[in-house]
């Protein structure tokens, strides 16, 4: 086969190949016959062809089939699809505070809302009555956004450096808490509270610091000596949360 050769290519004094995409020079070639194989001058169009014609065939969403297996990376996909799979009513009924912190937290996570399986994001209601507190917890799958609706909440967060950061937000304002860090939510006015908290997982996990110690079996001795509390703070904190040992 002939190459159609041009004598400065860029002030090259060997024949060369030059390719266009829309358009543009975007790659060229040198051919020397005496240094430069059949296959290295197929490189170039193979590379070509590759970009042109590669797809990443990447899904536009990833319903989760909540009645299918569950792994680290979430629900596997539902096969068939409707409009409701990508809405979901469950926020809009205020959670029950009834309960030892005053508080309740309305997830629109995965399990709940299919529709933000594979997406990275999902979000929450947050109604705390009057003194409710959420508790020290964390989530170590994500990051945390809360806007309040109505009330006055303090809210903060502790950095790994032990360095507090916190403040009173009022309707309309937005605190950000950092992944895998301690944070809190307390009402902190005279009214029922109300917030709308985003994640940036689908399941982004949750840990609460009470629980973890004192809502388990984790004998006493070992939490005295971890964390410096005596042994009858610590029975009675058991017997509150239902813990044992």
């Amino acid at each position: 086969m002939d190459i159609p050769s041009r004598t400065n290519c860029n002030g090259s004094k060997y024949p060369c190949f030059s390719f266009y995409i829309k358009g543009e020079l975007s790659l060229q070639h040198y051919f020397h016959p005496s240094k430069t194989s059949a296959i290295n001058m197929f490189i170039p169009i193979f590379f070509i062809l590759s970009f042109l014609f590669s797809s990443t065939n990447a899904a536009d969403f990833c319903v989760g089939d909540l009645n299918g297996p569950v792994g680290p990376a979430g629900y596997s996909c539902k096969k068939t699809v409707t409009v409701n799979d990508f809405v979901y009513s469950g926020l809009a009924a205020t959670g029950n505070t009834s309960n030892l912190i005053k508080a309740a937290v309305t997830p629109a996570f995965s399990a709940q809302f299919p529709g933000v399986n594979g997406l990275g994001i999902s979000i929450a209601r947050l109604d705390l009555s009057v003194g409710g507190v959420i508790p020290m917890h964390t989530h170590p799958g994500a990051s945390e956004v809360l806007v309040v609706i109505q009330g006055t909440i303090c809210a903060g967060f502790i950095s790994s450096a032990n360095k507090v950061y916190f403040k009173s937000l009022n309707k309309g304002d937005i605190m950000v808490f950092p992944q895998g860090l301690l944070h809190f939510q307390i009402n902190a006015g005279k009214t029922q509270s109300l917030a709308f908290v985003s994640f940036s997982s689908p399941d982004p996990g949750l840990q609460i610091l009470d629980f973890a110690l004192f809502a388990n079996d984790l004998p006493t001795d070992i939490i005295e000596e971890t964390t410096f509390l005596d042994a009858a703070q610590i029975k009675k904190l058991k017997g509150v949360l239902g813990g044992t040992g």
